[in-house]
Parts: structure tokens; C-alpha cells; sequence
């Protein structure tokens, strides 16, 4: 029955992900949605974020919160990142907090960790690039328990939005699971080089979500990379696989690079005038 379902409110339920989220996993949770625009066939609060006396109520009567929102509109925005991504997830886990709600499933990002590609001589760099012969075969996986080294005022964002939850776990015992997104495209394909590496297909993300979501209780705080079986990945996703018991199916391997090679995506930082 539909009353038995968890209950999920989805910030940011008008986007990519979000409406992905509701249309493969509407038959075990239901969803309402907090964010500007209306999601058909959802109950919505219209409000932004930034303004915590809005979106309070969207918060009564939730079991759990799936936190999508963030400015995405320039993610090199200092002004939108601390208005929107920091300020608006404090909101959000303040509300949570004081609504009862038991556990966020945080939406990070690997430009948490990105910053990794700017080192001279970096394997990842060279990978983000393309240029896989000089590269090699033997890069050290990153995981969760390296240092964050964010590419973007985005990222440091969505950094904080991982610490900010770190400390609400610790404080509250709110159940705070943190998901470093990859690269999720509309396409669920890859439109530049650089998404190779980090590509995430669509299922694999939708089924990382629903192993979040449906996580023992005990789980109080967890940081999981979320990628497709990319052979030019180098974040490691084996956590995800061991604790959450996820399996990703997709991989950027169907794909063929060299489609790519007129648009490989901005340069690194040691590249630019």
C-alpha cells in the first residue's frame, strides 16, 4: 500500500535527476518535491532554499529527504554558490533537523574532488583529456578517505554541503549519506571527453539513490562514489559496492572516444591564458 511507502521529500525534484528518481522509483517511496517549478503528479512546495520560513512546512511529515538543490547555473559563481548550495543546505538540514526527519541523502558531486586532474604530471588530468597512452594503467584509485580537492566554486560548495552534514550526524544522530555524484547527462550518454572518466549512466544512478534511501537505520554517516564501470574511472567505487551492496551496470566503455576528440571540455588550469 501507498501509505506503507517511505516518505521522501526531493529537493530539486523539477530536474534531471530528480525526475528520473520519480519516474523508476514512484512504486517504493512517495515522493513530494520542494523547488521552484511543479513536478506533474507530485505534491510540490514552490520556494527556493535560500528561504528557510518558505520551505519549512514542505518538511512536516517526511521520513526522509533526497537533497538535490544547488546552483548549478555557472558553477565557477561564488555569489549563487553561497547563496543557493551553502546557504539553501543549511536550510534544508536545519529544517530536517527541526521537522524530525531521520536521514538526507545528500547529493554531492565528483568536482568535490576533481582538483586531483590539476597536479603537474596527474594520471587523472591526463585521463580527463583523453591522452590514455600517457596516462598509463596504474593510477592509484582515489576514494572517499582522500583529501577534497574541489575544481570549481561548485565543488567547494558541495563540499561544504558534506561537511555541513558531517556535523548534523554528529550533533543530531541524523542519518547523513553523501552521494559523489558522477556525470549524468540527459543523453545518458557522454558529450565531452572529459565526461569519460567520471560518466555515470542513468540506472546506475537511479539504483545508487534507492540503496541510499533504503539503507539500515544504523547508517548514520557515509560518503559513496557513484560511477558507471568506466576503464579510464579513477575514483573508487568498491565502498558503495561493500557497504551499500551496489552493483553498477552502465559503463562509458560503449561509447567511443574519439567522437570526441573536436570537443574535449575546458582546459586544465595549467592550461589557461
Amino acid at each position: 500500500m501507498e501509505n506503507d511507502r517511505p516518505r521522501v521529500l526531493i529537493t530539486g525534484g523539477s530536474g534531471l535527476i530528480g525526475g528520473l528518481t520519480i519516474k523508476h522509483l514512484g512504486d517504493r517511496y512517495t515522493f513530494s518535491n520542494l523547488s521552484r517549478r511543479p513536478v506533474e503528479g507530485v505534491p510540490t512546495v514552490q520556494a527556493s532554499i535560500e528561504d528557510y520560513d518558505a520551505i519549512r512546512p514542505a518538511f512536516d511529515d517526511v521520513d526522509m529527504v533526497l537533497h538535490l538543490s544547488a546552483f548549478v547555473d555557472d558553477i565557477q559563481d561564488w555569489d549563487g554558490t553561497m547563496s543557493i548550495t551553502v546557504g539553501g543546505t543549511l536550510n534544508v538540514f536545519k529544517a530536517a533537523q527541526d521537522a524530525g526527519v531521520w536521514r538526507v541523502v545528500n547529493m554531492s558531486t565528483g568536482s568535490t574532488m576533481c582538483g586531483w586532474e590539476w597536479y603537474e604530471g596527474s594520471p587523472y588530468g591526463k585521463l580527463a583529456q583523453g591522452r590514455y597512452d600517457e596516462a598509463g594503467d596504474d593510477w592509484r584509485m582515489i576514494d572517499y578517505r582522500d583529501e577534497i580537492r574541489p575544481d570549481s566554486p561548485y565543488g567547494v560548495g558541495k563540499a561544504f554541503t558534506e561537511i555541513c552534514g558531517r556535523w548534523f550526524s554528529d550533533t543530531y544522530g541524523m542519518s547523513v549519506l553523501n552521494i559523489r555524484l558522477g556525470a549524468v547527462l540527459d543523453t545518458n550518454a557522454p558529450k565531452l571527453l572529459r565526461h569519460f572518466p567520471g560518466y555515470l549512466d542513468q540506472q546506475d544512478a537511479v539504483q545508487m539513490i534507492d540503496r541510499c534511501l533504503s539503507a539500515p537505520k544504523s547508517l548514520k554517516f557515509d560518503i559513496f562514489d557513484a560511477i558507471s564501470d568506466n576503464s579510464t574511472r579513477w575514483r573508487d567505487t568498491s565502498h558503495a559496492r561493500e557497504v551499500l551492496g551496489w552493483q553498477p551496470t552502465g559503463s562509458s566503455d560503449r561509447f567511443n572516444p574519439d567522437d570526441f576528440r573536436d570537443a574535449p571540455g575546458p582546459p586544465l588550469p595549467s592550461q589557461r591564458s
